[in-house]
């Protein structure tokens, strides 16, 4: 027996406790970013000809390639080999310890009968609901892979409806040729009678209630799958494989723990319905790194689930490494939201290019939704050819697309619950934009502002400045603004605690213009303002002394 004598020893032992306690809590850092566990494979392969399949583009391989991915988690995993070749196939299901490898020049083809996907309860923006089954999927595993350097491609296009405002008249005459229904409008392609009347039903495929998945066969059209879902997996890679053409997001990850995303290549056309890069959902300890994303909707997003149900699952997208990706002509580049009603923390994106996206660095969520984001990291960010804002913050998403109808209608100040989102604590450095509408919109609720927005050390060539509206402890420091429209250059309202250190313009009609009631606090140094022609407007209500200036 070990007996400890005196004050002194249990002194000793209650130091010890806490210094181990402080360990244990070490904030994350860019000094101390999370860690990734990555899977490990016994070198065993089993090549999927061994198993009937034939890579011919007619032969579907749907059992060959099951019953190889069977057979080696079986006796242990290793890895089930797809070769060169063109190899149809149905959905593919995933076990623990099998490292799927897709060879180079191989082109794992899911075929668009889409008899051979059967419905089955998944997930739509965070609530249960019937999908049709995903090309491949994974529930309840460990130590999985997909890997090579070869291409997976989902069929998309027979799975989306498209607008025709979205193709040149020599696609859209194309497409009508082809099969389908065009809506009474004649604005709309649809797959199939049954997909248009799944988009005008509301509530189509959500179960409970009485609703099972057997009622919702009749719409069996409607329910588009993601392309790869992983649901509740520990230690996932994603490397090297191209994933192209998903009849929605391409990249699912639900529940998950120790992922890692690295050389990755998802390819989706620009007009592809709900074409998301990579949704990472309720997950923790995450790496996306060296990959590339073309997206129909946005690039790298990070979700947590929406509304209550989001809320009852609390499961948050916390321990995130994004870094050394670029994103080419998505709705967003890196994106939180709008699902995040599990919240999402400790998030770190770095060395990030965007070109051509319809929104840079993009946070978006709404009333109803719940949950908090905070402490998010971002540096070292090159952005080009931007639709609308660089950076964006907006608490009044509307689930349109960016650009849509974007004005507010609805100022009304409401109570605080738990269906309230909250964003805070954004540390941005170093962003470089090259053309934009807007280089910065944060917009809050009135019931709930923004709160501690830090970006520094920037540079924005944009047509417009900077909107900052129901927002706290905003601060903007060495920032660089070359904006066409300078009427006003920035724009506040009910703005509290918001600090400009080291503003710089080339002219400006107007500097700032500040309104609201609950204006308050704005202070501005190491700037100079000779350079606009008016320095401030005060909207009526107002008070001048809102606003101080120092050298």
């Amino acid at each position: 027996m070990f007996i400890i004598k005196g004050s002194l020893g249990i002194a000793t032992l209650l130091v010890a406790g806490l210094l181990t306690a402080s360990a244990q809590v070490t904030p994350y850092s860019w000094q101390h970013l999370p860690k990734v566990s990555s899977p490990v494979f016994k070198k065993d392969t089993v090549n999927i000809v061994t198993y009937g399949a034939k890579a011919d583009g007619i032969t579907l391989n749907t059992n060959s390639i099951n019953k190889a991915i069977i057979a080696c988690s079986a006796k242990g995993g290793g890895v089930v080999l797809i070769p060169q070749g063109l190899w149809l196939t149905g959905p593919v299901i995933m076990k623990s310890n099998v490292n799927l490898h897709v060879s180079r020049a191989a082109l794992l083809q899911f075929t668009d009968d889409k008899s051979q996907y059967k419905l089955v309860e998944g997930n739509y923006e965070g609530h249960p609901a019937v999908r049709n089954e995903s090309p491949i999927s994974g529930t309840n595993l460990q130590n999985i892979a997909i890997t090579g350097d070869g291409i997976i491609d989902g069929h998309g296009e027979v799975w989306r409806a498209i607008g025709k405002d979205r193709l040149t008249e020599v696609e859209w005459k194309k497409l009508v040729a082809s099969g389908g229904v065009v809506s009474e409008n004649g604005k709309t392609w649809y797959p199939s009678e049954s997909f248009m009347t799944g988009a005008k039903t509301p509530g189509v495929g959500v179960l409970g209630a009485g609703k099972t998945i057997q009622d919702n066969e009749p719409l069996k059209d409607f329910f588009r799958p993601n392309m790869l879902v992983l649901t509740n997996c520990k230690k996932v890679l994603l490397q090297n494989v191209t994933l192209q053409n998903s009849p929605a997001w391409d990249i699912h990850t639900l529940l998950c723990e120790d992922l890692t995303v690295q050389n990755v290549r998802v390819r989706n056309l620009w007009n592809a319905q709900n074409g998301d890069g990579i949704d990472v959902e309720s997950c923790k300890n995450v790496l996306i790194e060296g990959s590339t994303f073309d997206a129909g909707d946005d690039g790298i997003c990070i979700k947590s689930g929406r509304d209550e149900e989001g809320r009852k699952r609390g499961k948050p997208t916390e321990n995130v490494i994004v870094r050394n990706n670029v994103v080419y002509r998505a709705h967003g580049g890196f994106v939180i939201g709008s699902e995040m009603s599990g919240g999402a923390r400790n998030i770190f994106v770095s060395n990030c290019t965007f070109i051509g996206t319809d929104i840079g660095l993009r946070f978006k969520t709404t009333r109803g939704r719940g949950g908090v984001v905070e402490n998010i990291f971002i540096k070292n960010i090159s952005m080009r050819d931007i639709l609308h804002e660089a950076i964006l913050f907006d608490m009044y998403y509307g689930g349109k697309s960016p650009g849509e109808d974007g004005d507010v209608k609805d100022e009304a100040v409401i109570p605080v619950t738990e269906a309230t989102p909250a964003f805070r604590d954004f540390y941005v450095d170093n962003v470089v934009c090259n053309g934009a509408e807007k280089a910065l919109l944060i917009r809050g609720l009135p019931e709930m502002s923004i709160k501690g927005i830090h970006i520094e050390n920037s540079t924005f060539q944009t047509s417009k400045g900077v909107d900052i509206i129901e927002a706290q402890n905003i601060s903007l420091k060495n920032i660089r603004l070359n904006s066409k429209d300078t009427s006003p250059l920035i724009n506040i309202k009910n703005g509290n605690g918001i600090v400009f250190n080291r503003i710089t313009y080339d002219q400006a009609q107007l500097l700032f213009k500040i309104g609201g009631k609950k204006s308050a606090q704005v202070k501005v140094v190491n700037t100079d303002e000779s350079k606009a022609k008016t320095k401030v407007e005060f909207e009526q209500g107002v008070n001048s002394s809102v606003l101080t200036a120092a050298k």
